[in-house]
């Protein structure tokens, strides 16, 4: 008489806070509401967050993703992402006659009105963030051509060339590595004492709390494991964060279909968290994978409670 053989026993640490941030949250909503208001097709300037599931599931709901506003037919509605747009694009948009929603999450905004400031008081900026990515695009883009230098390493900040190193300020990207980003602004006050930072952490509180959890995690777990997409900048960090807090074998994996379970040979304890962009039934699918696996334990360490939420458009309010 054959028997099932039992299944090896496995805890899943979970991380917590993990996944959706107020800003992804409302972003989305944005587009929901719009869709309601609007009717179908609503268009989208690039990805609303960076995560495809996310993206294919408000396609199938009548949302269209576009790269540019030429895209987008006359007279349609248009939200922009939730990472930030130069400001020539709201202008297009106006010129145009299109109705424009703004999914900018409000920490994006603030740093983008910080941009505004040093340039009205003639600073040069400096900022801390990775070239090429929409959230970099639409900061720069809130001043003029030129004023912005961006940094990304603390060697780059090292080689920095301020015109006038007593009027210059910074700024970051919202979802940079905290350590990272630390190293930078340490060579920046070092070579710059003048230099003018923000009143608060630029680093958004959502990046902050995911990267302190998994630092609690990693230590404890012998394989981790971030579900969120490559194009994500906040989940890319985890995974840095996570192998230099002593778990070398974490990967990014975007859903339950695409893992690797030949990583889990000989791991008891394995770590799960999710990138701000990346909703919690994708984790919830891992769990589910995991346990037709394994005889799993579930294990949740918080290192904080969210509460922060943030209020839509007026125009989708009302």
């Amino acid at each position: 008489m054959s028997s099932v053989p039992a299944k090896r026993p496995l805890t899943l640490v979970l991380a917590s806070p993990r996944g959706f941030c107020a800003g992804v949250d409302r972003a989305i909503h944005i587009v929901e509401k719009a869709l309601e208001k609007y009717q179908a097709p609503v268009y989208v300037r690039h990805e609303i967050v960076h995560n495809r599931f996310v993206v294919e599931s408000l396609a199938q709901k009548g949302a269209v993703f576009v790269e540019e506003l030429d895209e987008v037919p006359d007279d349609a509605a248009v939200v922009f992402s939730a990472h930030g747009v130069p400001k020539t694009v709201p202008e297009e948009a106006d010129r145009r006659g299109l109705t424009s929603l703004d999914a900018t999450c409000p920490l994006v905004t603030k740093v983008h009105r910080e941009a505004e400031l040093h340039y009205d008081m003639g600073r040069q900026i400096i900022m801390i963030g990775h070239a090429g990515h929409p959230e970099v695009i639409g900061t720069i883009g809130q001043v003029p051509e030129g004023t912005v230098m961006l940094v990304g390493t603390p060697a780059e900040a090292e080689m920095v060339q301020p015109r006038d190193p007593s009027m210059l300020a910074y700024i970051t990207q919202t979802t940079l590595s905290v350590d990272d980003a630390a190293a930078v602004i340490d060579v920046l006050y070092r070579r710059f004492p003048d230099i003018v930072g923000p009143k608060r952490e630029d680093i958004c509180y959502a990046t902050t709390n995911r990267q302190a959890a998994v630092k609690t995690i990693a230590p404890k777990c012998e394989a981790l494991m971030v579900i969120g997409s490559p194009n994500s900048s906040n989940s890319s960090r985890l995974v840095e964060v996570a192998t230099r807090a002593g778990c070398a074998r974490s990967v990014l994996v975007q859903r339950a279909a695409e893992v690797d379970w030949s990583l889990l040979d000989g791991v008891s304890r394995l770590g799960i968290t999710a990138g701000a962009s990346a909703p919690e039934i994708l984790v919830e699918e891992v769990v589910a994978a995991a346990r037709e696996r394994f005889d799993v334990t579930i294990e949740e360490v918080r290192v904080t409670t969210e509460t922060v939420t943030f209020k839509l458009p007026q125009a989708l309010s009302e």
